[in-house]
């Protein structure tokens, strides 16, 4: 990574590392402006002294004194017992990474399969199987993680992290995330409109799912048994985008919603899925089946079991979606969470004294 030529970029980047470890809290712009200004403030005096604008090595000495980023933002946060402040930031990050992007993929995606292979048709069964080992290979995983980071904190490891961070080696600064626009959610309105409309004409004009193909083929009975469902969960879909025009001060609802919905949509589909087979032959229910017109023709009974097997592909592939989008929700839920209920500070004035 190249050397920045402006030195003061060397403090933005500082500032950008010590927001990542800080407390999400309402006060966290306010302690980095702070925080900033003592720092600034700092090395205009520097520069008073010196009779020069700062190097960045001068400007580095400054900043390596004031403390690493992870230090210097884990003293906004309250006092902890086992696993002490400076510790504790590096103990949360761990922590959520290895329980929500290791530990629930690898259940969902490896355990899950396996248990409804063992329990062929027996979604339920399966499902809590997975559940109770989910809930237990946390638990481990939480004992082991807090267990390292204990020993870490009595071993006073983090005395010797603060001497070997170097601030030229600082990440480069990167652009604030946006939050979506209201002409993202008005577009996701619309189409969410065009597709209840959609839905309803399906049973009268088969052609606009089918195509062509509406002339041998027509829906499976099993679709007149989800159809009303399927336009429940449209329903909800308007709704979300909805209620987020409605109610924009609602920052919570954005998460929950899509949490809700996608949970709702795995549900729906665990039904399809239990609905459709295998049968104790090993057979599936199709999906489609031929018209009176083309009945009894051996190559569009082909046609129809090669969009059987497509369709049964795709809702695999939608139910494997689902699962990843319902860690990336709760977990955005669980930090939003976080950021406004759980999130504590201290004057910034505490840090660089």
């Amino acid at each position: 990574m190249s050397t920045p030529h402006n030195p003061l970029e060397l403090l933005d980047r500082y500032l950008q590392a010590v927001r990542f470890w800080l407390p999400r809290t309402d006060r966290q712009e306010d302690l980095l402006a702070e925080l900033g200004e003592d720092l600034r403030s700092q090395i205009e005096e520097k520069e008073t002294e010196l009779g020069h604008p700062l190097s960045r090595d001068e400007m580095a000495a400054i900043l390596k004194r004031c403390g690493s980023p992870m230090v210097v933002a884990s003293r906004f946060g309250p006092k902890r017992y086992l696993i002490g402040p400076a510790l504790y930031p590096i103990y949360t990050f761990v922590l959520k990474m290895v329980l929500f992007w290791i530990l629930v993929p690898v259940f969902v995606f490896i355990l899950g399969p396996v248990n409804l292979a063992n329990s062929p048709g027996k979604w339920g069964l399966a499902m809590a199987n997975t559940i109770g080992q989910l809930w237990s290979g946390l638990f481990i995983a939480a004992g082991i993680i807090t267990l390292v980071f204990a020993i870490l904190e009595r071993t006073h490891t983090i005395a010797a992290m603060e001497c070997k961070w170097d601030p030229l080696r600082l990440p480069p600064v990167r652009k604030q995330e946006r939050k979506p626009s209201f002409g993202r959610t008005v577009s996701e309105l619309i189409f969410a409109v065009f597709g209840l409309i959609w839905l309803l004409l399906l049973p009268y004009y088969p052609f606009l799912i089918l195509g062509p193909a509406a002339i041998i083929l027509k829906a499976a009975p099993i679709w007149h048994t989800f159809y009303v469902p399927i336009l429940l969960l449209n329903v909800l879909t308007i709704l979300r985008p909805s209620m987020i025009l409605a109610r924009p001060q609602w920052s919570w609802f954005p998460p929950a919603g899509e949490l809700v919905q996608s949970v709702l949509t795995l549900i729906l589909l665990n039904f399809i899925f239990n609905a459709a087979g295998p049968t104790p032959g090993g057979n599936w229910q199709p999906f489609v089946v031929l018209t009176d017109a083309a009945a009894g023709s051996a190559q569009y009974v082909k046609v129809a079991a090669i969009v059987n097997v497509s369709i049964l592909v795709c809702l695999a592939c939608s139910w494997m979606g689902l699962c990843i989008a319902i860690v990336i929700h709760l977990w955005q839920l669980l930090r939003y969470v976080r950021n406004r209920v759980l999130g504590g500070g201290q004057p910034a004035s505490l840090l660089v004294h």
